[in-house]
């Protein structure tokens, strides 16, 4: 069955709103056969990322980048990952208080290096997260485990 993994970094309640919008979408009935697992950044590790179909990426952005738990995991799977996942779908989702900017540029730049497919806009979110937002998140996890059932 293939497998989409969740990395999220959600230390805020603007982050989970998000997080479980994420969840709900790629959970959604309607979308068979694939399992979804949600991994906190830094809890997630090489084999989750090589076991994986498909990815969403999740963080707050801190200080203009992206969170130091999401650069972790980037940081143990990237070498064993470089090879291995070329290709595959990924949607990220990013919040900020003001900006998101450099956390958006820098993980791009990090799954450009890993030839990963963006299959679905980014989602960039400032302040309290609005329905919108969040039927965007849910948008986002649906599409990207969409893109890996059978």
């Amino acid at each position: 069955m293939p497998r989409l993994l969740i990395v999220h970094h959600t230390p805020s309640p603007n982050m989970q709103a998000m997080f479980e919008a994420v969840v709900a979408g790629a959970t959604d009935p309607e979308i068979g056969g694939v399992e979804v697992v949600r991994r906190p950044a830094l809890a997630a590790t090489v084999s989750d990322a090589l076991e994986a179909d498909g990815y969403v990426l999740g963080t707050p952005a801190n200080l203009g980048m992206m969170s130091g738990a999401l650069k972790v995991f980037f940081d143990l799977a990237y070498y064993p990952c470089l090879d291995a996942t070329r290709g595959r779908p990924y949607g990220l989702y990013v919040h900020g208080n003001n900006d998101t900017t450099g956390a958006v540029r820098g993980i791009e730049s990090i799954t450009t290096g890993l030839s990963w497919e963006k299959v679905t806009p980014n989602v960039s979110v400032t302040g309290e997260p609005t329905k919108e937002d969040l039927r965007a998140c849910w948008e986002l996890g649906a599409t990207v485990a969409a893109q890996l059932m059978p």
